[in-house]
């Protein structure tokens, strides 16, 4: 019953997930990781026409092929005031960076709120760059009766580099509903020393039980039924005659000097102090945390168990539209939910499926869609991808766990689209090539036998989508070995099938040590019902 999806989102949404199916939504939309606008509010020709606000991480540009596109088809919708709302921004905005990310946004937020049970909620991630605009998207979708919390997350300590403003150090999740009929749990986190001191200050003698007095009377004094003399005092009481005299029975009633009754409330009877809209206990992932994976926007786990455990009850379903390293899908199956998640890039795939087979120990039951299956679905992939091929190779490196090298970086004589380390300290390096195209020759091997050599790297492993050549083969032969101490040696440079990495994974390289994930190891869960550590 659970999900994991390669593809857009929205193509996802609107052709797999089905009306009113998922009980609870989590979405962190990217902001732009390859750019940096020092005026995202800068129009299309340029010019400034704008505030100047933080960067977003992910480029957005107005495309009326695309944005424009999205405007279009709000307007022939029946959310007829997403659009509405959508035209007044870009009316007011401009065709520029943001208003091409709110396009993008609108046409999803509509799709989820589609998919949403009516007993469900949705939390949407951000930061306060483009909270004030997603929130008034989401009113326009949702409606803003059913607006339900801005939760301050401190996601960081205070930055001293701040010096003409107040440091940032908080995102913003903002809470829907889509009715007025909804799941809900409340959550709390432990009194705190100096509470307990100040509040429970009472000890019960002989239990040794930390206690607090409260009020038995009743802030109505229109209440005759409750309206009885009790201990020589007449007043409008709490409880029913019956109920006072089992908590006299009980020794939970304290009477002052005048004869008026407090009830003792127990310090180990209560839950704690409830959780507010603001929340500072929990800490982001930093460079010693054990959950740490090495992928740039994860978020912690317990950020979500908070989230599943107040909006959702075990066995529910809950969808990430944007899972990136699958925070959210971890939690999901830590907790006992089902869980969908999509994403775009196949990086994000093959580390989510790594993470649950760690982090589960290979119990973690789940179907991939949208990943080629067998070679043929591998060369529709290489076909069906755009010109630059880049998710063809992202999803190739995946297959022998080597870390994707995003933009093709070049060496001096060849691409570099992929490399990992292997070693007892990780301190050799294999680089991969990747090729698809049928028009392979010895040629592109000499290519990546100059790029080992330049990068000083120990290993080169040429990976083919079709068969390679016996020139190709030759070639490999001659390039020598490379040993470790203690190991056999092994090929310096390795020709492997796209079609032997499919079934074989990392195995189908022959390294002196079994090379793994390029990301951290996930950190298996012990107690997989426990709430993730709030501290690090």
């Amino acid at each position: 019953m659970n999900h994991l999806y390669y593809g857009d989102n929205l193509t996802v949404l609107r052709k797999s997930i089905a009306d009113e199916s998922v009980d609870l939504i989590y979405l962190d939309p990217p902001f732009n990781s390859n750019a940096t606008y020092s005026h995202l509010f800068k129009d299309e020709s340029g010019q400034v026409s704008g505030a100047q606000i933080a960067a977003f991480d992910d480029t957005w540009h107005w495309d009326d092929m695309v944005s424009g596109q999205a405007l279009i088809e709000l307007r022939d919708s029946p959310h007829q005031d997403a659009a509405k709302m959508l035209d007044a921004m870009v009316g007011f905005l401009g065709k520029n960076p943001m208003t091409a990310y709110l396009a993008m946004m609108a046409v999803r937020l509509v799709e989820l709120h589609r998919v949403l049970r009516p007993t469900g909620s949705l939390y949407l991630h951000c930061d306060p760059t483009a909270s004030h605009y997603l929130k008034i998207l989401l009113d326009a979708v949702f409606g803003a009766k059913h607006f339900t919390n801005e939760i301050i997350w401190k996601r960081t300590n205070t930055k001293a580099h701040a010096f003409n403003r107040f440091s940032s150090s908080h995102d913003v999740l903002l809470m829907y509903r889509k009715s007025e009929n909804f799941v809900w749990n409340a959550q709390y986190e432990p009194h705190s020393d100096s509470y307990i001191k100040s509040h429970y200050s009472n000890i019960e003698e002989g239990t040794g039980r930390r206690y607090t007095l409260g009020d038995c009377t009743n802030p109505n004094p229109n209440r005759p039924n409750l309206t009885y003399e009790w201990n020589g005092v007449t007043k409008v009481w709490r409880w029913t005659r019956e109920k006072m005299q089992k908590m006299h029975d009980d020794g939970r009633l304290h009477y002052t000097k005048s004869g008026v009754p407090r009830f003792k409330r127990y310090l180990d009877e209560m839950k704690g102090t409830p959780i507010s809209s603001v929340w500072t206990d929990i800490f982001p992932i930093n460079s010693q945390a054990q959950e740490r994976l090495g992928y740039p926007t994860q978020k912690p786990v317990a950020l979500l168990e908070r989230i599943l455990n107040a909006s959702s009850n075990p066995g529910d379903v809950v969808l990430d539209p944007f899972c990136g390293c699958g925070t959210t899908v971890h939690a999901a199956q830590k907790l006992g939910r089902q869980w969908i998640g999509i994403d775009i890039t196949h990086l994000a795939i093959n580390l989510i499926e790594t993470r649950l087979y760690d982090a589960f120990e290979g119990q973690a039951e789940f179907t991939v869609h949208g990943v080629p299956q067998d070679i043929g679905g591998a060369q529709k992939f290489f076909d069906d991808d755009d010109k630059t091929k880049k998710e063809f190779e992202k999803w190739a490196c995946g297959l022998i766990k080597a870390y994707p090298q995003g933009g093709g970086r070049k060496g001096a004589d060849g691409g570099i689209d992929g490399l990992f380390r292997f070693g007892p300290a990780k301190e050799h390096t294999a680089i991969v090539s990747v090729k698809g195209g049928k028009n392979v020759g010895v040629a592109m091997v000499k290519d990546l036998d100059a790029t080992v050599t330049e990068q000083k790297a120990q290993i080169g492993v040429f990976l083919t989508l079709t068969p390679p050549t016996k020139p190709m083969l030759d070639w490999a032969r001659g390039a020598g070995t490379f040993q470790v101490e203690g190991f056999d040696p092994v090929p310096r440079l390795q020709i492997i099938t796209v079609e032997d990495a499919m079934g074989m994974g990392p195995r189908a390289v022959n390294t002196p040590l079994r090379h793994g994930n390029p990301y951290k190891r996930a950190a298996r869960e012990q107690d997989r019902t426990a709430q993730g550590a709030l501290d690090l």
